[in-house]
């Protein structure tokens, strides 16, 4: 299962104050979109292109379009903090929308919500900004496989090594881009550093 943790001096700027608990939530959106476009616009690199011609005001010459149809897929609710970058640079980006919640008991993720486009032969871009034991993610690239996708990334912000570990054993075909890869969880599956709740501090519900 292949991993990429971004190396970029901006990201690296970003997330700290992200990390910040001072950081309020007017600030916090902002710096979770900026972060995510590093991480859309390394994506995109493996993004099959094709060539085109295009017709400048002095002559005839080769451009690229993408290849492939593109979904972006937000896990609610935190998710929804990385879409606007993805349709601001991919304006022609289908989405799709999935929602887990965690079954208290079992600790297992289920499926509360699902409403995705056509997915078969697509690339599909999972955007999940906190991969904690990787339950989430694992139960939600499950579903978008069976229902067709080719391939998919998982984007997130901060991974922890556990979450990658499960992803690994249960999802190999799976992609992960991260801007960090954290320490551990602690006994709450919460991830260290990490930056807390990523949703309440995205919509001021902490």
């Amino acid at each position: 299962m292949p991993v990429t943790v971004l190396d970029h001096a901006i990201a690296r700027v970003i997330l700290t104050q992200l990390r910040d608990k001072n950081t309020p939530p007017e600030a916090f959106r902002a710096l979770a979109r900026r972060i995510s476009t590093v991480l859309i616009v390394e994506a995109a690199r493996a993004l099959p292109i094709a060539d085109v011609q295009v017709e400048t005001p002095l002559e005839v010459t080769t451009g690229h379009r993408i290849r492939t149809g593109l979904v972006a897929v937000p896990i609610l609710r935190a998710g929804l903090g990385m879409l606007d970058p993805v349709l601001e640079l991919m304006p022609h980006t289908a989405v799709g929308y999935i929602g887990l919640e965690r079954n208290e008991t079992t600790a297992e993720a289920g499926l509360y919500y699902s409403k995705v486009p056509e997915l078969s032969g697509k690339t599909v871009w999972m955007l999940d900004p906190m991969l904690a034991t990787g339950g989430s993610a694992s139960s939600a690239a499950r579903w978008l496989y069976d229902a067709g996708a080719a391939e998919i990334t998982l984007l997130s912000i901060v991974a922890a090594p556990e979450g990658i570990e499960l992803l690994a054993r249960v999802q190999p075909n799976l992609t992960i881009l991260t801007a960090s890869i954290d320490r551990e969880l602690n006994h709450v599956k919460y991830i260290l550093p990490g930056l807390g709740d990523f949703g309440d501090r995205l919509f001021g519900t902490g």
